[in-house]
């Protein structure tokens, strides 16, 4: 554990320095202590994850806390491979992001701080194995990751998204609290080895603490119907932030929810449904809001949602498969559920530094006014494609390895003998379907309004491609995307390392069985369709098709070239399909009527508001907002009236004391 200690110190020293270093060092500072750091994070996790010894260490860290274990088992062996080289990549690409921040009065100093504690809290988070230290750690985290959204702070609604994160976030530690003082009066104590297995499986005590630690954690990863910040704080973060708390960060609350499945043992039927239904309501309301969005970055993180449900569906796959004893589903759910945890890390980091690299030269995200990127960000299109690939579930990318595990898992688990399960497992297959297809719309909307066509409000004559310094983290998130698409036994092997803590030991190698072999197989396949689809754009590029000079007709009814007024918007494109969905929106439409016979401005535009957001959450803050104001004439400035107050407390105060204490 020695080198555990000092990679995190690494980081903490890190953020020390870049306080004080002038401002164009800043983040070299972090990127190099961040770099360090992950170099000597992944001994250690490898290390477990190879040979499936745990490390640990017992600290005295203070009288108040007491001494706090660290640990790296194989789960947080896992998530400490993800969170170290995502969060290095997402330091990397913020070398080039934050470039045009600098020298304008910005605060870069407290951002490179926070963004070395966010990396340095979350690789805590996962390894720290004591109540009290790992609720201060979380709320390290929290606070962190705050202050890094709200680095715009001066817009307002850069700074309404940091609060509504901060409360949603608080909200959270509420539920993780309750679960846990709950495990404490039963156990005797607060530390997680002693948690595990204390309360008898499937029990009413264990499905109450399980599900106030799913609601808690649920909150942070942004499971329905607890996922209101996440469309807000990601779009006001900066894109490498958002990329990282996207991508790594709502992950913690995934891992959370994993842990806690350790402590309570083999899950009830009951608990495993719930888990289910949120999961695949997540995963179909995520997809389904994306497409309504015009802003790329809030479109990115209704995807979160929808991807956070299939991970959901792998984990309710995986306890339904214990709940039942079908060892098939459990192994199937688990090792694609962990495994889509990595490769969504990887493709939606690609698509919000994407996204981050097209707002940083052209300065907004609204897709509506984009359009003909490629011509001039061309790198940045072909990575910004090949994540849309991925996200949707398409060969030979990585996204199709983990959701064709979750696939398997629902199919193994159909043949029992419970209709009930039955019925909810083709249901689910169904809706995980309909997920794809509906994510594939999203991202061909996305990339091909952006990307594709004439500019339609935007001027892209000083529009430049980004520095390599942006690029590089893209393309290698890009070739991982790839690489685990063409070689996924590999990883389906990694992922089965952490899922055997759930599903027993070597048991899962045999449960996959000729599932294995298969995929091994598939790699092979999709190996020989890249080979053909890149010897037959060869063969075009040399024998020059597509280099023909345009021609125009003599006549062609006053037609002679495609511009901006005749492209799909990002509305119209999608409008067919949300229109056949009305009850499920709420439209807002802003609109400018032409009044005279040649106007020279109208517009059409329509806003969709969440449901949750626009008739639970705006009437709770409203109703709240009322309430509160009924005391304002307490604030009146009165010192007579102030200490009026404080007696009459005092007095209350004596009076409790004398009658419960009598």
């Amino acid at each position: 554990m020695g080198i555990y200690f000092l990679s995190l110190g690494l980081l903490l020293l890190g953020a020390l320095i870049s306080v004080v270093v002038s401002e164009k060092w800043k983040l070299k500072v972090c990127t190099v202590s961040s770099l360090l750091s992950t170099g000597l994070m992944l001994l250690p996790a490898i290390a477990v994850l190879l040979t499936g010894m745990e490390l640990g260490q017992t600290v005295y860290m203070s009288p108040m806390v007491g001494y706090v274990d660290f640990r790296i088992d194989l789960l947080s062996a896992f998530f400490l491979t993800v969170i170290s080289i995502m969060s290095f990549l997402g330091v990397l690409y913020a070398n080039g992001y934050m470039k045009p921040y600098l020298g304008k009065g910005m605060n870069v100093s407290s951002h490179c701080f926070f963004l070395m504690m966010l990396i340095a809290s979350m690789i805590m988070v996962v390894t720290v194995q004591s109540a009290i230290f790992f609720l201060i750690v979380w709320e390290i985290m929290s606070l962190s990751s705050f202050f890094l959204v709200i680095f715009e702070g001066e817009k307002k609604e850069v700074l309404n998204a940091g609060i509504k994160y901060l409360i949603y976030m608080h909200l959270s530690m509420i539920f993780i609290l309750a679960a846990m003082v709950m495990l404490d009066a039963h156990a005797g104590s607060l530390r997680f080895a002693d948690f595990a297995n204390s309360i008898t499986p499937g029990s009413t005590y264990a499905n109450i603490v399980f599900l106030l630690a799913f609601i808690g954690f649920g909150i942070k990863a942004g499971f329905v119907p607890f996922h209101n910040w996440l469309p807000d704080a990601h779009p006001a973060a900066p894109s490498h932030v958002s990329g990282i708390m996207s991508g790594v960060m709502i992950k913690t609350g995934i891992y959370g929810i994993l842990r806690f499945l350790l402590f309570i043992g083999t899950p009830s039927k009951l608990i495993s449904y719930i888990v289910l239904a949120i999961a695949v309501v997540s995963a179909l309301y995520g997809v389904l809001y994306a497409i309504t969005q015009h802003d790329i970055k809030r479109l990115l993180a209704y995807h979160s949602i929808e991807n956070i449900g299939i991970i959901g569906i792998g984990i309710g796959v995986g306890m339904l498969g214990l709940a039942y004893g079908n060892q098939f589903a459990a192994v199937f759910g688990f090792t694609g559920a962990i495994l889509h945890v990595l490769n969504h890390s990887i493709f939606k980091e690609l698509l919000f530094f994407a996204a981050g690299s097209a707002y940083i030269k052209t300065h907004t995200r609204n897709i509506e006014l984009l359009g003909g990127l490629i011509k001039k960000m061309p790198y940045t299109a072909l990575l910004f494609i090949i994540g849309s690939v991925a996200i949707c579930g398409i060969p030979p990318f990585n996204g199709f390895v983990s959701e064709f595990l979750i696939y398997a898992g629902m199919i193994k688990g159909v043949p029992a003998s419970s209709m009930s399960l039955f019925i909810v497992l083709v249901l689910s297959i169904a809706a995980l379907a309909m997920v794809g297809t509906m994510a594939m719309l999203c991202f061909t909307k996305a990339a091909g309004i952006m990307f594709l066509g004439n500019p339609r409000g935007v001027n892209l004559d000083n529009v430049t491609e980004v520095s390599r310094v942006m690029i590089t983290p893209m393309t290698i998130l890009a070739f991982l995307t790839f690489f685990i698409g063409m070689f996924p036994q590999y990883f389906i092997m990694i992922a089965m390392v952490p899922a055997s803590m759930f599903t027993g030991g070597l048991a899962s190698l045999n449960s996959l069985g000729s599932l294995y072999n298969m995929v091994g197989e598939l790699s092979y396949y999709f190996f020989l369709f890249f080979i053909l689809v890149a010897v037959l754009l060869g063969l075009r590029k040399l024998i020059g098709i597509g280099k023909e000079n345009a021609v125009h007709t003599t006549w062609g009814c006053g037609y002679d070239r495609a511009n901006n007024h005749m492209q799909y918007t990002a509305s119209s494109y999608a409008d067919l399909f949300i229109s056949t969905l009305k009850p499920l929106f709420k439209r807002v439409s802003h609109i400018k009527k032409p009044k005279e016979l040649f106007p020279k401005e109208a517009y059409y535009e329509q806003e969709i508001e969440d449901i949750e957001e626009a008739y639970i959450v705006k009437p709770l803050i409203n109703w709240d907002e009322k309430f509160l104001t009924k005391f304002e004439r307490i604030q009146n400035g009165n010192i007579q009236q102030y200490i009026l107050f404080g007696l009459i407390f005092l007095i209350l105060a004596i009076i409790g004391m004398v009658y419960f204490g009598g």
